[in-house]
């Protein structure tokens, strides 16, 4: 597997490659649910580069920022082991060296949900999002249905921007309990391990969603929201200082523009 740090090489790399190449940006403490999406685009593509980079401006919470889990060393090794053609690593003074002031915004999707707990959130997920695509140039590229309202947005703004990209939607990857896999679940002690599947069987089991919340709090969990949005319940609740989202597929008889 190649390494690459720089966006020159980069794209001087791209521009030799031959057939369809599929990219997956990440933003590392890889686990089962990034390897599916690594596994769709080897299936799918000539060759596969994937990307690790926290990213900062997606971060209104700079304590949530310092402490993302990585664990670059084991996230390569994963990598080599699935056949990865290509790791970038890019750094953030190149990545922003315009110090953000050019930004990817979005007026009405990411205003709810996440967008309106998470102020600029969005923005910042857009923008390195977009930078990364410009610099890949990617055939296709991989998003997990865990970050819902994050997918209908890059995949809005591929279409919107008339970029020649195809969106592959990959079905969240759980536990046999039910949770949700994430980067964030290695934060969580033994004892909020055990109770984090409640997120997911409350969510789906309950239909009344104040009575969900309910039970979501007395359980330990502090909510930021639980609403049902066209076809999806979306989630994202507190476990002690950890965020956690999901979402599953609802049965409506109307359809909104979050719907695949």
């Amino acid at each position: 597997m190649k390494i690459i740090e720089t966006i020159s090489e980069m794209k001087i790399f791209r521009k030799n490659l031959s057939g369809t190449v599929g990219f997956v940006p990440t933003m590392g403490a890889l686990h089962e649910g990034h390897v599916s999406l690594v596994q769709e685009s080897i299936l799918g593509n000539s060759t596969t580069i994937v990307s690790i980079f926290v990213n900062p401006t997606q971060f209104n919470n700079p304590d949530d920022f310092k402490n993302y889990p990585n664990t670059l060393s084991e996230d390569i090794k994963v990598l080599q082991d699935q056949g990865v053609n290509v790791l970038f690593l890019p750094k953030y003074e190149e990545l922003y060296a315009d110090q953000y002031r050019f930004k990817v915004s979005e007026s009405k999707l990411s205003q709810i949900l996440c967008g309106k707990i998470r102020p600029g959130h969005f923005d910042g997920v857009l923008t390195v999002v977009m930078k990364l695509f410009n610099i890949t140039s990617p055939n296709q590229v991989y998003f997990g249905e865990k970050d819902y309202q994050q997918l209908i947005l890059i995949k809005e703004m591929i279409s919107t921007f008339f970029m020649d990209i195809k969106l592959n939607p990959v079905k969240t990857k759980r536990y046999e309990n039910g949770l949700a896999m994430s980067s964030r679940n290695s934060r969580l002690t033994p004892e909020q391990l055990e109770k984090a599947p409640l997120i997911y069987s409350i969510m789906r089991f309950e239909p009344d969603i104040q009575i969900a919340k309910t039970q979501l709090k007395n359980v330990g969990f502090e909510v930021d929201y639980l609403e049902d949005v066209g076809n999806r319940r979306f989630i994202a609740a507190y476990l002690g200082k950890v965020r956690l989202i999901d979402n599953i597929e609802k049965e409506f008889s109307n359809k909104s523009e979050v719907s695949l």
